[in-house]
């Protein structure tokens, strides 16, 4: 886990965070970078619960969603969708997160958007991860009282149409992370860890085209650059590490059988755009990071070993990950949906297949999705539940 120890050692430094905080920062990792014990990507970011993705609709598609975004969580997918939405729409979602750990973790996403004819559509949202309550120590190891970690984005988005075809968008988010806030050693006091990002986005969809004589066809395609922004810092030396700027691209193909059955697959490619110079082992600032992440890096292969002859080099297609699935509809009122997300073995090895349900009954539609993974993967059993009200209707 050498990505993990890194995390952890470089929060360490300087004797800024007590010993005590050791497991908490390698559970923190555990939970959001989740790579194996046997190789992990050199060099990461703090608050990686910007990436969780947080729909149960897309979830249960592979985790993919950047070319459909056709409701309200199109502000994490693509701001741009919602350039192509009208009305009135308002979302939650709930998960017990890592149910494996039992460790009593909870995610939370809420959103809204709005449409203003003239002007385009609005996005708010809000995003919680609950990490937990935990006993602080300092360095002697006396109790210094009982504190509680979660991390918290809230922010607006927007989309408009440039054309009948193309839309694009953006959001702005505000990062309140706090782990372990209040806790002093030395001259030196933790604290929250406060950031802003925004996102730059662009879809594309083509008229609906005949495929046959009753079959109708239409194709999207977008793209979400995302969480571009200043590095975080949870105390008060210069150590910071980058938020998780990344790029995610993909297509969706829906196909309409008949006025009740339709079928849309979809496939999206991700790439983390955090580059960490060899020369200073320094993260690149997010506005280099974006040109710099291009190219090969050096990976550990063996978590225990630290010669040469235990790194290898991951090719930019192999840091991507991919997530592919499909949607099912009958008469708009009941969905089935699959997929399946990958991620390199050297590269954090995220393997699982999903799986997905949805019901729109008037106003109202429920959606669930749950993965299906190794038991001895953090992520296996793992459910979401997402609830949607359409006032439009």
């Amino acid at each position: 886990m050498y990505a993990v120890n890194q995390l952890v050692e470089k929060s360490l430094s300087n004797r800024i965070m007590p010993k005590f905080l050791r497991p908490l920062l390698l559970l923190l990792a555990v939970i959001l970078l989740l790579p194996t014990a046997s190789s992990a990507q050199v060099g990461g970011s703090a608050v990686v619960f910007l990436k969780i993705e947080p729909d149960s609709r897309a979830s249960g598609m592979g985790n993919a969603g950047v070319a459909l975004a056709d409701n309200a969580s199109a502000i994490f997918w693509n701001p741009a969708g919602l350039a192509f939405q009208t009305g009135t729409e308002a979302a939650i979602t709930h998960s017990t997160w890592l149910p494996e750990f039992k460790a009593d973790l909870f995610y939370e996403y809420l959103i809204a958007k709005h449409h203003v004819p003239g002007w385009g559509t609005f996005g708010a949202h809000l995003t919680y991860l609950f990490l937990g309550q935990h006993e602080g120590r300092d360095a002697q190891n006396n109790p210094t009282g009982t504190f509680r970690s979660y991390d918290l984005a809230t922010g607006l988005s927007y989309g408009v149409k440039l054309n009948e075809r193309f839309g694009v968008g953006t959001s702005l988010r505000f990062i309140y992370s706090n782990l372990a806030p209040g806790q002093t050693v030395g001259a030196q006091e933790t604290k929250a860890g406060v950031s802003t990002a925004f996102d730059i986005a662009a879809l594309y969809r083509t008229r609906k085209f005949a495929m046959g004589e009753t079959m109708k066809g239409e194709f999207s395609a977008g793209f979400n650059l995302a969480n571009m922004g200043n590095k975080i810092q949870y105390s008060d030396n210069a150590q910071a590490d980058p938020i998780p700027t990344n790029l995610r691209l993909g297509y969706a193909f829906k196909m309409e059988f008949d006025e009740y059955n339709s079928l849309t697959l979809v496939t999206d490619f991700n790439k983390d755009l955090i580059h960490y110079s060899d020369s200073s082992s320094a993260a690149d600032p997010f506005y280099k990071a974006i040109f710099t992440s291009w190219q090969p890096i050096q990976v550990r292969t063996n978590a225990l070993a630290d010669d040469e002859a235990q790194y290898k080099s991951l090719s930019v297609l192999s840091q991507m990950t991919i997530g592919t699935g499909f949607e099912y509809w009958y008469n708009n009122l009941f969905a089935l949906r699959g997929g399946y997300f990958y991620e390199n073995p050297n590269n954090g090895n995220r393997k699982y297949m999903t799986l997905g349900a949805g019901v729109r009954v008037n106003i109202i539609g429920i959606d669930f999705s749950y993965i299906y993974a190794e038991q001895n993967s953090p992520l296996a059993n793992t459910m979401r539940f997402s609830m949607l009200v359409n006032f439009a209707k």
